[in-house]
């Protein structure tokens, strides 16, 4: 995924209220416990043979490589407290809105003798609850990371750039060039 969906996954990942399992071992009994006991279905999940996620299970290994060692966070953070997840994401959808901090170039299709020319910004912006909505459904939903930048930069130019519809009628804002993004609710 890219940087708008691996920042709404952070983001969603930092709603936990317990820490993931610190060892290895206990980190690959979690994801056999969450695959229904299947070390066959954990080892084609990570790139690794059934019996290694065995030796996991066991403790007889200790120290994974570290490119296996992120796999195995990666997995584990994902299926990580899905209830907890699911009402943090429910409360943003419905309640709280979304924060989106940004530095990216901003550029403008705007009315005749504005300046359009797109300028790097620093934003930290709240969105309201129906942007977060849409984002969670479009990631749900498989959506590229241009979609969802398309539906940051839609909440940013209605809630910053037009102040809620209280200026620059007609303008539209290009979102790109993006040097970081981080989303937090």
């Amino acid at each position: 995924m890219g940087m708008f969906g691996d920042s709404l996954d952070k983001a969603t990942a930092a709603t936990a209220t317990r820490p993931i399992p610190k060892s290895a071992g206990a980190q690959m009994r979690y994801l056999v416990k969450q695959h229904k006991g299947s070390t066959k279905a954990v080892a084609q999940l990570l790139g690794i043979s059934q019996r290694t996620v065995e030796r996991y299970v066991k403790d007889q290994i200790r120290r994974p490589r570290p490119d296996l060692a992120d796999r195995i966070q990666r997995e584990v953070r994902k299926r990580w407290q899905p209830r907890v997840r699911q009402k943090a994401q429910k409360r943003a959808a419905t309640t709280d809105g979304i924060t989106i901090e940004t530095r990216a170039r901003f550029g403008f299709t705007a009315a005749p003798g504005t300046t359009d020319d797109g300028r790097v910004r620093l934003l930290s912006q709240r969105l309201p609850p129906a942007y977060a909505a849409r984002l969670f459904d479009a990631q749900a939903a498989g959506a590229t990371d241009q979609q969802l930048r398309d539906i940051a930069a839609e909440g940013l130019q209605e809630i910053y750039f037009k102040d809620h519809g209280r200026r620059a009628d007609g303008l539209l804002v290009e979102f790109t060039d993006i040097d970081y993004v981080e989303l937090d609710f």
